[in-house]
């Protein structure tokens, strides 16, 4: 049996766990948990871009109890004017006496400065300790402010000895429908959902979140186009695709990228991406842009459906492109492994 959490675990793991599974990007994920002689008596998270932060839930929740009360949250509290006012403000304002921050916001707006800003007014800040459960809740939101790009997870389906599709090309279903059904719950955690210009002509794909009861937001599709044609029309014409492409593409919204060939450089596109706060990007590219963007460093973590079937040799790889020595082999770190139905998820991130 597990050792009793601490007080401040305790109300922190509250802030973490309020806040879970909100879509609130650009902005960051955060939850908020005020704390008066040890009694909860507000708590509050942020729902998206324009709506009050966590911290001004919590305090507006907690009242006139939040004087001389601590403050749990799960981001350092910023300190400038964005759509609203600075949290280090309003927590000042209300009067706490103390903040307990899980991490510090690396956002070169903040870093460091909402800290400075409540100790400078008295306000006692513990820093650190939760970092790993905070980066965890909202891994997009820290991978871009740190590098500027979006996160891309490839999302991939193979069988055993790593064949994702026939000769034939055919590729439905290498999983079974438990696996399709966690893939469709991961474009709903996503910003945007991106494919190449040869899935489009192929498939004409939806790459839209297909499940029961789902009333959240619709991943934006992107597609990143070569030299080759786009069709005229089809499913992601409907719904407003995004096209990263190094020039201009006629009847579709494009941003024009860098690159050389006629092809997107693919990091120019992770940054673009970035640039327009899709922070957290769904792969689900074919072989060729799939190893074009894992070779580039453009995508961070891959999602493994392993399916108990056997090719036996016959059939097409999940990434194509040159591997010439085995130094040039990707290394990284297996983060989680569990089975759904009859498959066998896996979590990758590179190191």
């Amino acid at each position: 049996m597990g050792a009793a959490l601490t007080t401040d675990e305790r109300h922190m793991a509250r802030a973490i766990e309020i806040a879970a599974g909100r879509h609130t990007h650009p902005n960051p994920t955060v939850g908020c948990v005020v704390v008066l002689d040890g009694r909860v008596v507000g708590e509050g998270f942020h729902s998206g871009p324009g709506t009050a932060h966590a911290e001004v839930e919590a305090l507006g929740a907690a009242g006139d109890s939040a004087r001389g009360a601590c403050a749990y949250v799960t981001l350092e509290p910023c300190s400038h004017h964005g759509r609203t006012p600075p949290c280090a403000d309003a927590l000042i304002e209300a009067g706490v006496a103390s903040v307990v921050v899980a991490v510090e916001d690396p956002d070169v707006k903040v870093a460091g400065a909402g800290i400075r800003r409540l100790r400078a007014a008295g306000i006692d800040v513990e820093v650190g300790g939760f970092a790993e459960a905070a980066e965890a809740l909202d891994p997009a939101y820290f991978h871009h402010r740190r590098t500027g790009r979006a996160l891309i997870t490839q999302k991939l389906a193979v069988t055993l000895d790593g064949v994702s599709a026939a000769d034939d090309g055919s590729s439905q279903w290498i999983t079974g429908s438990e696996a399709r059904a966690d893939g469709h719950r991961l474009r709903a955690e996503a910003d945007a959902v991106l494919v190449g210009a040869g899935t489009v002509r192929a498939d004409d794909p939806r790459l839209d979140v297909r499940l029961d009861g789902f009333s959240g937001p619709q991943p934006r599709p992107v597609i990143v186009a070569g030299n080759g044609p786009l069709p005229e029309g089809g499913h992601l014409a409907e719904r407003g695709a995004l096209v990263m492409a190094t020039e201009a593409r006629p009847g579709w919204e494009t941003v024009v990228v860098e690159g050389s060939g006629g092809l997107p450089d693919p990091l120019a596109v992770a940054q673009a991406l970035g640039d327009r706060g899709l922070l957290s990007v769904l792969s689900e590219a074919g072989a060729v842009l799939a190893g074009a963007l894992w070779r580039a460093g453009a995508t961070d973590r891959a999602i493994l459906y392993l399916a108990p079937r056997i090719a036996g040799g016959a059939g097409r790889s999940a990434f194509t492109g040159p591997v010439p020595t085995l130094s040039a082999l990707t290394d990284g770190v297996v983060t989680e492994t569990r089975t759904i139905g009859p498959d066998l998820r896996i979590t990758f991130e590179r190191t």
